[in-house]
């Protein structure tokens, strides 16, 4: 168990960030593993963040329980199960920057041609299984990598025009189940170790009081404002990310 007082100053700010994600606001939590990187490393920092992210998983699936979108989620899962296998499989083979290139690229355009192109009024896309499994793929393994597979999530759900809790719950449930798979080869890897779930289980009762808050800030949110500020998060996320990995490659 990390004892050091350091880790829990960058800790506590990086668990509240990702409660405020999992209750809602999907993207804020990009700050998280940066701050954890400044006292352990990303890997420590990653193992230890999924339990804590798994009991946030809890708190936002019994929150959304009765809104959800069944056909969303049919839609992402198989390639979200492909892409967790392929980080596992060939993450030392792909260069974190060019991951984080390629998803930084691909929000930033999406938001930009939400912002710019005009679309008709209730013009929500139908599913599409090629978009599904390419963004869930891109989702699942981002997630692992670089522990960031809200963009990709986001660029599906939004244009399939979802009411506000529905997108919520539909993403709580798909990043719940993501992390869940992601818990065994967390394990083949030796990541989740005594000390590594020791010091989550310490993190815990702060993880879900920021969840329960996100989950209370996006419930007394106007639904516009919500999108808007969902588009603009994923639009910095992906500016962010694009940014990061120029200058890794630079």
């Amino acid at each position: 168990m990390i004892s050091d007082p350091f880790f829990y100053v960058v800790a506590v700010p990086a668990v509240i960030l990702y409660g405020l994600s999992k209750g809602g606001f999907g993207g804020v939590a990009i700050l998280s593993m940066p701050l954890l990187s400044l006292a352990i490393s990303p890997i420590q920092a990653a193992a230890i963040m999924l339990p804590v992210l798994m009991v946030q998983d809890v708190v936002t699936v019994w929150s959304y329980r009765r809104t959800w979108d069944r056909a969303t989620l049919i839609h992402l899962a198989p390639g979200a199960l492909v892409g967790i296998l392929a980080g596992y499989l060939f993450a030392a083979q792909v260069s974190e920057p060019a991951v984080r290139i390629i998803v930084g690229v691909i929000a930033v355009a999406f938001c930009l041609d939400r912002w710019l192109r005009p679309h008709p009024a209730g013009g929500a896309r139908p599913q599409n299984w090629l978009s599904g499994t390419l963004l869930g793929t891109l989702s699942g393994y981002t997630s692992f990598v670089i522990h960031v597979g809200g963009p990709p999530f986001n660029m599906y759900a939004l244009a399939r025009g979802l009411p506000r809790d529905v997108f919520v719950g539909t993403a709580g449930l798909f990043f719940a189940a993501v992390n869940l798979v992601k818990v065994a080869p967390f394990v083949a890897l030796g990541q989740l170790t005594p000390g590594n779930l020791a010091t989550a289980a310490t993190l815990f009762p702060l993880a879900v009081l920021a969840n329960m808050g996100g989950i209370w800030l996006v419930r007394r949110m106007p639904t516009g404002l919500f999108y808007r500020i969902i588009y603009i998060l994923t639009f910095v996320v992906g500016c962010v990310l694009l940014a990061g990995g120029v200058r890794a490659v630079l």
